[in-house]
């Protein structure tokens, strides 16, 4: 089946999920790692000044409803400056590049960074798809993460993904139970050894943040997850889903990515990062 999701729903959706998982956070934790956002209609970026890995420092949603125009890049290039960031990166469906995006990464000195795969189904298909639950290692189980686990998923999830320190989990501890969100865990005892979530978008939800310890990975814990989190769109009411992940490259294997077309989702489009850094920035337009 060739999935319908609209381009620009998903790239919403994504960057939707972002800002809300980061600057959503108690004020407290927002201060702590200098959390910035900035929302120009459907389009919006996120800037985490405290974070070493830069990986939260983006913009992204750009579409028909508000395009990449150069004025627009300028804008975000001005909000990343403002909060003292060294890098962020644009993200742009390559269907929704407008005309002169050449001359704007001229302009901005833009260089490409990480590629990206973009995926996507409808609910129906990701439902018909292999029960990920069914396959999952008997001396493991899947279920909802409850309040008082939050601290241990963060835990797992930021330690996984190399954002170690201890702000940054409290970040993601805050996003348990928050509106929009659902949160699972692969456990084995009483140990969490594998996390993903779920961002609810009107009629679009984003898979996010899957991740697992190396004593839960081979053992069909992130399917699991995956077939948990399909369920639960589907009882949100969710008709499309969305995920990404890194592209491969030649000789290259990535785990997610096969998990994902194993779970029904479709390759929709591969997307470029485009990374402003200050050190290469001398314009002052």
């Amino acid at each position: 089946m060739t999935t319908t999701v609209p381009v620009a729903l998903a790239e919403q959706t994504e960057i939707a999920a972002y800002t809300d998982f980061a600057a959503g956070a108690p004020a407290s934790v927002r201060e702590a790692l200098g959390i910035g956002s900035l929302r120009l209609g459907p389009a919006r970026a996120l800037a985490i000044r405290e974070d070493p890995s830069r990986f939260f420092n983006r913009a992204g949603g750009f579409g028909p409803g508000r395009p990449a125009t150069a004025a627009l890049a300028v804008r975000v290039r001005d909000f990343f400056r403002e909060q003292g960031v060294p890098q962020g990166a644009f993200m742009i469906a390559p269907s929704l590049l407008p005309p002169d995006w050449a001359s704007t990464v001229a302009r901005l000195r833009l260089t490409e960074g990480t590629r990206f795969a973009k995926l996507g189904c409808d609910t129906g298909t990701a439902l018909s798809a292999a029960d990920g639950v069914a396959a999952l290692d008997p001396a493991l189980r899947v279920g909802p993460v409850e309040p008082h686990q939050a601290r241990e998923w963060a835990a797992v999830m930021m330690t996984t993904f190399g954002f170690t320190g201890p702000a940054m989990a409290d970040m993601a501890a805050a996003c348990v139970g928050r509106p929009g969100w659902r949160q699972y865990a692969v456990r084995e005892g009483e140990r969490i050894v594998a996390v993903g979530s779920l961002f609810v978008n009107g009629d679009c939800a984003d898979m996010f943040g899957g991740a697992t310890l190396p004593a839960g990975r081979g053992r069909g814990a992130q399917s699991a997850l995956l077939t948990a989190r399909v369920r639960a769109a589907r009882d949100a009411g969710c008709r499309w889903l969305v995920a990404e992940t890194g592209a491969e490259g030649p000789g290259e294997h990535n785990t997610s990515l096969h998990n994902m077309l194993r779970a029904g989702f479709e390759p929709l489009y591969e997307r470029v990062a485009w990374v402003w850094r200050a050190q290469d920035d001398c314009s002052n337009t």
